[in-house]
Protein backbone atom coordinates (compact mmCIF):
# COMPACT_ATOMS: atom_id res chain seq x y z
CA UNK A 1 0.00 0.00 0.00
CA UNK A 2 2.67 2.08 1.16
CA UNK A 3 4.22 1.57 -2.17
CA UNK A 4 1.19 2.25 -4.13
CA UNK A 5 0.58 6.15 -2.54
CA UNK A 6 4.62 6.61 -3.43
CA UNK A 7 3.51 5.55 -7.06
CA UNK A 8 0.83 7.81 -7.32
CA UNK A 9 2.39 10.64 -5.90
CA UNK A 10 5.46 10.39 -8.04
CA UNK A 11 2.79 9.95 -11.38
CA UNK A 12 0.93 13.45 -10.11
CA UNK A 13 4.38 15.10 -9.97
CA UNK A 14 5.67 13.40 -13.34
CA UNK A 15 8.95 15.29 -14.51
CA UNK A 16 9.85 16.62 -11.11
CA UNK A 17 12.90 15.40 -9.80
CA UNK A 18 13.21 13.76 -5.75
CA UNK A 19 16.44 14.80 -3.73
CA UNK A 20 18.06 15.60 -6.99
CA UNK A 21 17.46 12.28 -8.65
CA UNK A 22 15.46 11.78 -11.56
CA UNK A 23 11.96 10.12 -10.24
CA UNK A 24 12.18 6.25 -11.42
CA UNK A 25 16.16 6.46 -9.62
CA UNK A 26 14.85 7.17 -6.66
CA UNK A 27 11.56 5.00 -6.78
CA UNK A 28 13.83 2.18 -8.03
CA UNK A 29 16.09 3.09 -4.82
CA UNK A 30 13.26 2.48 -2.47
CA UNK A 31 12.39 -0.14 -3.67
CA UNK A 32 16.17 -2.02 -3.58
CA UNK A 33 16.19 -0.63 0.28
CA UNK A 34 12.81 -2.67 0.60
CA UNK A 35 13.81 -5.82 -0.77
CA UNK A 36 16.88 -5.61 1.64
CA UNK A 37 14.72 -4.85 4.65
CA UNK A 38 12.58 -8.00 3.91
CA UNK A 39 15.82 -10.52 3.41
CA UNK A 40 17.58 -8.83 6.52
CA UNK A 41 14.15 -9.70 8.67
CA UNK A 42 15.01 -13.18 9.99
CA UNK A 43 11.85 -15.63 10.21
CA UNK A 44 10.73 -16.06 13.91
CA UNK A 45 11.47 -19.25 15.82
CA UNK A 46 9.04 -21.37 17.17
CA UNK A 47 9.31 -21.62 21.32
CA UNK A 48 7.86 -25.00 21.57
CA UNK A 49 6.51 -26.42 25.28
CA UNK A 50 5.12 -29.35 26.49
CA UNK A 51 5.90 -31.05 30.20
CA UNK A 52 7.22 -33.93 28.77
CA UNK A 53 9.85 -31.83 26.59
CA UNK A 54 13.49 -32.36 27.23
CA UNK A 55 15.21 -30.49 24.94
CA UNK A 56 15.79 -29.83 21.46
CA UNK A 57 18.77 -30.86 19.46
CA UNK A 58 20.39 -28.13 17.18
CA UNK A 59 23.48 -29.11 14.72
CA UNK A 60 22.24 -29.91 11.61
CA UNK A 61 21.92 -27.70 8.66
CA UNK A 62 19.90 -29.66 6.96
CA UNK A 63 16.78 -31.61 6.91
CA UNK A 64 16.87 -34.85 8.87
CA UNK A 65 16.13 -37.72 7.53
CA UNK A 66 16.14 -40.60 10.01
CA UNK A 67 17.83 -41.54 14.01
CA UNK A 68 18.66 -44.67 16.10
CA UNK A 69 19.39 -44.76 19.38
CA UNK A 70 21.88 -47.31 20.39
CA UNK A 71 20.94 -50.27 22.44
CA UNK A 72 22.90 -49.30 25.48
CA UNK A 73 20.52 -46.35 25.38
CA UNK A 74 23.86 -43.92 25.81
CA UNK A 75 23.82 -42.37 22.16
CA UNK A 76 21.24 -41.08 19.63
CA UNK A 77 22.31 -41.32 16.28
CA UNK A 78 20.92 -38.67 13.43
CA UNK A 79 21.55 -38.18 9.72
CA UNK A 80 20.87 -35.62 7.73
CA UNK A 81 21.61 -33.84 4.23
CA UNK A 82 24.37 -31.92 5.52
CA UNK A 83 26.64 -34.43 4.20
CA UNK A 84 26.65 -35.34 8.10
CA UNK A 85 25.97 -38.04 10.93
CA UNK A 86 25.03 -36.77 14.92
CA UNK A 87 25.93 -39.13 18.05
CA UNK A 88 24.24 -37.39 20.67
CA UNK A 89 25.03 -38.23 24.33
CA UNK A 90 21.59 -38.67 26.36
CA UNK A 91 22.78 -38.02 29.27
CA UNK A 92 22.69 -34.37 28.24
CA UNK A 93 19.06 -33.99 26.61
CA UNK A 94 17.99 -32.28 30.51
CA UNK A 95 21.04 -29.93 30.33
CA UNK A 96 21.09 -26.38 28.95
CA UNK A 97 23.80 -27.13 25.86
CA UNK A 98 23.54 -30.16 23.85
CA UNK A 99 27.16 -31.53 22.20
CA UNK A 100 27.18 -33.48 19.46
CA UNK A 101 30.02 -35.11 17.78
CA UNK A 102 30.21 -35.45 13.80
CA UNK A 103 30.33 -37.82 11.30
CA UNK A 104 31.33 -36.52 8.15
CA UNK A 105 30.04 -38.43 5.10
CA UNK A 106 32.22 -37.77 2.29
CA UNK A 107 30.45 -37.04 -1.22
CA UNK A 108 27.20 -38.35 -0.28
CA UNK A 109 24.62 -37.77 2.90
CA UNK A 110 22.79 -40.54 4.45
CA UNK A 111 19.35 -41.29 4.50
CA UNK A 112 18.96 -43.67 7.06
CA UNK A 113 21.07 -45.05 9.78
CA UNK A 114 21.07 -47.92 12.18
CA UNK A 115 23.44 -48.92 15.53
CA UNK A 116 25.42 -51.56 15.76
CA UNK A 117 23.91 -54.06 18.35
CA UNK A 118 27.37 -53.72 20.70
CA UNK A 119 27.18 -49.71 20.42
CA UNK A 120 30.90 -49.66 18.39
CA UNK A 121 29.99 -48.90 14.99
CA UNK A 122 26.78 -47.48 13.19
CA UNK A 123 25.83 -48.48 9.58
CA UNK A 124 24.09 -45.49 6.69
CA UNK A 125 22.51 -45.80 3.55
CA UNK A 126 23.97 -43.39 1.13
CA UNK A 127 21.06 -41.63 -1.01
CA UNK A 128 23.54 -41.01 -4.40
CA UNK A 129 25.67 -44.64 -3.65
CA UNK A 130 22.47 -46.48 -3.29
CA UNK A 131 25.37 -48.34 -0.71
CA UNK A 132 25.91 -49.13 2.48
CA UNK A 133 28.17 -47.89 4.49
CA UNK A 134 29.97 -49.09 7.78
CA UNK A 135 31.40 -45.93 10.43
CA UNK A 136 33.69 -47.67 13.00
CA UNK A 137 33.38 -45.66 16.49
CA UNK A 138 36.94 -45.53 18.36
CA UNK A 139 36.76 -43.89 22.27
CA UNK A 140 39.30 -41.26 22.68
CA UNK A 141 41.22 -40.94 25.74
CA UNK A 142 39.01 -37.32 26.56
CA UNK A 143 35.93 -39.63 26.71
CA UNK A 144 34.75 -38.40 22.98
CA UNK A 145 34.98 -40.89 19.60
CA UNK A 146 36.49 -40.96 16.27
CA UNK A 147 34.59 -42.20 13.29
CA UNK A 148 36.44 -43.96 10.89
CA UNK A 149 34.47 -45.45 7.58
CA UNK A 150 35.34 -48.60 6.05
CA UNK A 151 37.78 -48.44 2.93
CA UNK A 152 35.17 -49.96 0.70
CA UNK A 153 31.35 -49.49 0.57
CA UNK A 154 28.80 -52.86 0.09
CA UNK A 155 28.44 -53.35 -3.72
CA UNK A 156 25.46 -51.74 -5.07
CA UNK A 157 23.09 -54.35 -5.47
CA UNK A 158 19.49 -52.67 -5.14
CA UNK A 159 17.76 -51.26 -8.50
CA UNK A 160 14.77 -49.38 -6.79
CA UNK A 161 14.72 -47.25 -3.92
CA UNK A 162 15.92 -48.23 -0.63
CA UNK A 163 13.04 -48.24 1.71
CA UNK A 164 14.60 -49.70 5.25
CA UNK A 165 17.45 -51.23 6.58
CA UNK A 166 18.45 -53.08 9.92
CA UNK A 167 21.04 -54.82 11.73
CA UNK A 168 19.93 -58.06 13.28
CA UNK A 169 20.27 -57.78 17.37
CA UNK A 170 22.76 -60.94 17.17
CA UNK A 171 24.96 -59.27 15.05
CA UNK A 172 24.73 -61.74 12.31
CA UNK A 173 23.70 -60.08 9.17
CA UNK A 174 22.31 -57.25 7.93
CA UNK A 175 19.11 -56.63 5.95
CA UNK A 176 18.25 -53.53 3.11
CA UNK A 177 14.54 -53.92 1.39
CA UNK A 178 14.11 -51.97 -1.59
CA UNK A 179 10.56 -50.19 -2.62
CA UNK A 180 10.36 -53.15 -5.47
CA UNK A 181 10.41 -56.85 -4.59
CA UNK A 182 13.98 -57.36 -3.17
CA UNK A 183 15.25 -58.01 0.20
CA UNK A 184 18.99 -58.37 0.86
CA UNK A 185 20.60 -60.30 3.74
CA UNK A 186 24.06 -59.57 4.03
CA UNK A 187 27.05 -60.42 6.10
CA UNK A 188 29.01 -57.66 8.18
CA UNK A 189 31.63 -58.01 5.76
CA UNK A 190 29.47 -56.40 2.24
CA UNK A 191 28.82 -60.07 1.27
CA UNK A 192 24.89 -60.66 0.09
CA UNK A 193 24.04 -64.04 2.09
CA UNK A 194 20.73 -64.88 0.56
CA UNK A 195 18.59 -62.77 -1.83
CA UNK A 196 14.54 -62.73 -1.19
CA UNK A 197 12.05 -62.49 -3.69
CA UNK A 198 9.03 -61.25 -1.85
CA UNK A 199 6.36 -61.13 -4.73
CA UNK A 200 3.94 -58.46 -3.43
CA UNK A 201 4.23 -56.43 -6.55
CA UNK A 202 5.82 -53.81 -4.23
CA UNK A 203 7.38 -53.45 -0.59
CA UNK A 204 5.96 -50.49 1.83
CA UNK A 205 8.04 -52.07 4.82
CA UNK A 206 10.29 -54.37 6.13
CA UNK A 207 11.68 -54.97 9.13
CA UNK A 208 13.86 -57.19 11.52
CA UNK A 209 11.70 -59.03 14.23
CA UNK A 210 13.64 -57.90 17.75
CA UNK A 211 14.78 -61.66 18.37
CA UNK A 212 16.99 -61.66 15.25
CA UNK A 213 15.37 -64.88 13.83
CA UNK A 214 12.75 -63.94 11.55
CA UNK A 215 12.53 -60.58 8.80
CA UNK A 216 9.14 -59.46 7.62
CA UNK A 217 7.82 -57.26 4.70
CA UNK A 218 4.68 -56.26 3.57
CA UNK A 219 3.39 -54.20 0.60
CA UNK A 220 0.76 -54.13 -1.92
CA UNK A 221 -1.50 -57.80 -1.60
CA UNK A 222 -3.18 -57.97 1.70
CA UNK A 223 -0.92 -59.94 3.82
CA UNK A 224 2.04 -60.20 5.52
CA UNK A 225 5.26 -62.51 4.70
CA UNK A 226 7.66 -64.27 7.52
CA UNK A 227 10.47 -65.52 6.31
CA UNK A 228 13.24 -67.04 8.99
CA UNK A 229 16.89 -66.46 8.78
CA UNK A 230 18.57 -69.97 9.75
CA UNK A 231 22.25 -70.18 11.26
CA UNK A 232 24.20 -73.11 12.45
CA UNK A 233 25.53 -74.06 15.65
CA UNK A 234 29.11 -72.32 14.86
CA UNK A 235 26.92 -69.06 13.73
CA UNK A 236 27.54 -70.13 10.07
CA UNK A 237 24.01 -69.17 7.71
CA UNK A 238 22.48 -71.91 6.57
CA UNK A 239 19.61 -70.68 4.36
CA UNK A 240 16.20 -68.38 4.91
CA UNK A 241 13.13 -69.82 4.66
CA UNK A 242 9.13 -68.84 4.95
CA UNK A 243 8.55 -69.26 8.19
CA UNK A 244 4.17 -68.06 8.25
CA UNK A 245 2.01 -65.11 6.80
CA UNK A 246 -0.34 -62.59 8.01
CA UNK A 247 -3.62 -63.48 6.49
CA UNK A 248 -6.88 -61.57 7.40
CA UNK A 249 -6.92 -57.94 5.24
CA UNK A 250 -9.10 -57.50 2.58
CA UNK A 251 -6.36 -54.41 0.95
CA UNK A 252 -2.47 -53.85 0.67
CA UNK A 253 -0.81 -53.57 4.12
CA UNK A 254 0.67 -50.36 4.79
CA UNK A 255 2.73 -51.28 7.97
CA UNK A 256 3.42 -53.49 10.44
CA UNK A 257 5.34 -54.41 13.97
CA UNK A 258 6.71 -56.61 16.00
CA UNK A 259 6.18 -56.45 19.80
CA UNK A 260 9.77 -56.54 21.76
CA UNK A 261 9.70 -60.37 22.62
CA UNK A 262 8.70 -61.12 18.87
CA UNK A 263 5.55 -62.70 20.16
CA UNK A 264 2.93 -60.32 18.80
CA UNK A 265 2.50 -58.52 15.85
CA UNK A 266 0.62 -55.46 14.61
CA UNK A 267 -0.47 -54.67 10.72
CA UNK A 268 -2.42 -51.19 9.77
CA UNK A 269 -4.25 -51.89 5.93
CA UNK A 270 -5.81 -50.15 3.07
CA UNK A 271 -9.09 -51.80 4.68
CA UNK A 272 -9.44 -49.13 6.98
CA UNK A 273 -8.42 -51.67 9.99
CA UNK A 274 -5.64 -52.88 11.98
CA UNK A 275 -5.27 -55.80 13.33
CA UNK A 276 -3.45 -57.76 16.24
CA UNK A 277 -1.54 -61.12 16.07
CA UNK A 278 0.28 -64.15 18.43
CA UNK A 279 2.59 -65.18 16.31
CA UNK A 280 3.91 -67.25 18.66
CA UNK A 281 3.34 -70.30 17.04
CA UNK A 282 4.80 -73.76 15.75
CA UNK A 283 4.84 -73.17 12.16
CA UNK A 284 7.33 -75.36 11.23
CA UNK A 285 4.44 -77.59 12.05
CA UNK A 286 2.08 -75.32 9.37
CA UNK A 287 0.41 -73.54 12.72
CA UNK A 288 -0.82 -70.35 11.56
CA UNK A 289 -0.84 -67.04 13.66
CA UNK A 290 -4.00 -66.45 15.77
CA UNK A 291 -5.58 -63.41 14.76
CA UNK A 292 -6.40 -61.59 19.18
CA UNK A 293 -8.27 -58.36 17.74
CA UNK A 294 -9.03 -56.12 14.37
CA UNK A 295 -10.01 -52.60 15.29
CA UNK A 296 -11.03 -49.63 13.39
CA UNK A 297 -8.99 -46.95 11.85
CA UNK A 298 -10.46 -45.41 9.07
CA UNK A 299 -8.04 -43.05 7.83
CA UNK A 300 -5.79 -45.78 6.64
CA UNK A 301 -8.17 -46.54 3.54
CA UNK A 302 -7.28 -42.64 2.19
CA UNK A 303 -4.07 -42.33 3.50
CA UNK A 304 -0.55 -44.42 4.16
CA UNK A 305 -0.30 -44.86 8.09
CA UNK A 306 2.74 -45.95 10.34
CA UNK A 307 2.30 -48.03 13.73
CA UNK A 308 4.07 -49.19 16.33
CA UNK A 309 3.26 -51.46 19.27
CA UNK A 310 4.59 -50.83 22.75
CA UNK A 311 6.65 -53.39 24.37
CA UNK A 312 4.20 -55.66 26.05
CA UNK A 313 2.17 -54.73 23.23
CA UNK A 314 -0.86 -53.15 25.06
CA UNK A 315 -1.05 -50.39 23.23
CA UNK A 316 -0.96 -49.77 19.67
CA UNK A 317 -0.24 -46.49 18.16
CA UNK A 318 -1.30 -45.50 14.84
CA UNK A 319 0.11 -42.30 12.39
CA UNK A 320 -1.70 -40.66 9.71
CA UNK A 321 -1.09 -37.24 8.54
CA UNK A 322 -0.26 -35.13 10.99
CA UNK A 323 -2.25 -37.16 14.08
CA UNK A 324 -1.86 -39.92 16.44
CA UNK A 325 -4.02 -42.60 17.49
CA UNK A 326 -3.63 -44.54 20.70
CA UNK A 327 -5.58 -48.28 20.98
CA UNK A 328 -5.89 -50.62 23.60
CA UNK A 329 -5.29 -53.32 22.30
CA UNK A 330 -7.08 -55.95 24.68
CA UNK A 331 -10.62 -53.73 24.35
CA UNK A 332 -9.92 -52.37 20.79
Amino acid sequence: GWLRAEEEACSRSAGQKANGLPLDKSLRSKKQKQHQRIRKEKPQQHNFSHRLLAGALKSHSGNISCMDFSSNGKYLATCADDRTVRIWSTKDFLQREHRSMRANVELDHATLVRFSPDCRAFIVWLANGDTLRVFKMTKREDGGYTFTANPEDFPKKHKAPVINIGIADTGKFIMTASSDTTILIWNLKGHVLSTINTNQMNNTHAAISPCSRFVASCGFTPDVKVWEVCFGKKSDFQEVVRAFELKGHSAAVHFFAFSNDSRRMASVSKDGTWKLWDTDVEYKKQQDPYLLRTGCFEAASATPCRLALSPDAQVLALASGSSIHLYNTRRG
